[in-house]
């Protein structure tokens, strides 16, 4: 009978004493023909590499299910290889597989695809290892992560409808003045008659426009690849992110959804017993708006000065309101901050879901109005010199 002892890695491994050093396959008996054939598959990174929310829940998902079910970790992470329809997603189970093979951890081999995974869920993924609480973790991740998708695609679904309008409304201007008017045009212009002011805004603006149309447009590319980069620039990406703020209506949609992740993020850190400048370095580095950013690093300045992480927030009530600024306070007197940033995030999804429901009610009837005044300008001035000239035809 074989004697089996243990040895302390990231990820315990057992060999027996009658088994070769030099023969080890990893946890799961793993043939080293197929570790040679996951080298080979590592090396070939795909030149675009991809890795969606969507793929990273179910990565979650899956992985917390087959470990529940009672499966190895090497077996499950295989069978995510295996159903994985993307080079990208291949290559990055290919590796992970490579790495918890030869003795690494799940969270080491994730740490190298961190800017797909982020940095708050390997170190999610770490707790859980270090904790035995693997499994929880995968599953509570899957279900943070699926609510901040939902959360997100809310918040693009209610801004849909209004670049619709304003997209169809462009189009037919652009429909109505480049391509029918000019064919409208010599009739006025063999008339000897004075044209209404409308109408004759109406042949600068096609003249305008078919002489420079193809240049505006090449523009238009030109300025939108240049703001893409700037944003890279993090003073203008900072101001961006600040004037989005300020921005009527859509500043409140933006303002809740990042208090909603921030708070959500929070709590499952603290909940995880990840300590609280820990939690606010993760949760700065995750968050997408520079202007966030920045308040939280100021709280977390603040934090190891002694201070409270309400006091930074008390400070800025355009970017934390008053009801957050409490909530905190409380949770900070009680020692509940997790319980408090819990309530705070699903107050404010539900101020997400109250104003995505309110925002096609109230931009509808603008932007009708608005695209009636454009298109009703363009069609008086076009009927009124009509009507001009066929009334002074017939009485000739």
């Amino acid at each position: 009978m074989n004697k089996f002892t243990w040895r302390k890695t990231d990820t315990p491994i057992f060999r027996s004493r009658t088994e070769p050093a030099g023969s080890r396959s990893g946890r799961e008996g793993a043939p080293r023909s197929a570790e040679r054939k996951i080298g080979v598959s590592v090396l070939r990174q795909p030149s675009f590499m991809r890795f969606p929310l969507q793929d990273r829940i179910l990565f979650m998902k899956r992985l917390g299910m087959i470990l529940n079910a009672g499966m190895s970790l090497m077996e499950g992470l295989h069978m995510l290889k295996d159903e994985s329809r993307t080079r990208s997603a291949t290559h990055i189970y290919a590796s992970i597989i490579a790495d918890v093979s030869n003795g690494q951890s799940l969270s080491s081999g994730m740490q190298r695809f961190e800017p797909h995974f982020g940095a708050f869920c390997v170190n999610i993924i770490r707790i859980g290892e270090a904790s035995g609480t693997l499994r929880e973790n995968l599953e509570y991740l899957a279900e943070e992560m699926r609510r901040k998708q939902t959360l997100r695609r809310k918040v693009i679904g209610a801004l849909v409808y209004p670049a619709v309008i304003v997209i169809a409304t462009v189009g037919i201007v652009i429909m109505l003045t480049v391509y029918i008017f000019p064919k409208i045009l010599p009739i006025f212009s063999s008339v000897n008659a004075a044209l209404p002011l409308s109408t004759r805004i109406l042949i600068a603006a096609s003249g305008f426009l078919s002489a420079w149309g193809v240049a505006l447009l090449i523009g238009f590319v030109v300025f939108c690849v240049a703001f893409g980069f700037l944003m890279r620039v993090p003073r203008v990406h900072y101001a961006v992110d600040m004037a989005l703020l300020h921005t009527p209506l859509f500043g409140a949609l933006s303002r809740y959804y990042n208090l909603a992740t921030i708070a959500r993020t929070m709590s499952l850190l603290l909940k995880s017993d990840v300590g609280i400048i820990t939690s606010i370095d993760l949760v700065a580095d995750s968050t997408r708006n520079l202007v966030y950013r920045s308040e939280l690093h100021a709280a977390r300045g603040r934090l190891v000065q002694g201070q409270k992480i309400s006091a930074q927030f008390k400070q800025k009530p355009l970017l934390f309101p008053g009801i957050m600024v409490q909530m905190v306070m409380v949770g900070e007197s009680t020692g509940n901050l997790t319980g408090a940033f819990a309530y705070v995030s699903d107050m404010f999804e539900e101020e997400i879901n109250e104003l995505t429901r309110n925002l096609t009610t109230m931009l509808e009837p603008i932007l009708m109005i608005v695209m009636g005044i454009i298109v009703g300008f363009i069609a008086v001035s076009i009927i009124t010199p009509i009507y001009s000239i066929t009334q002074s035809l017939s009485q000739h």
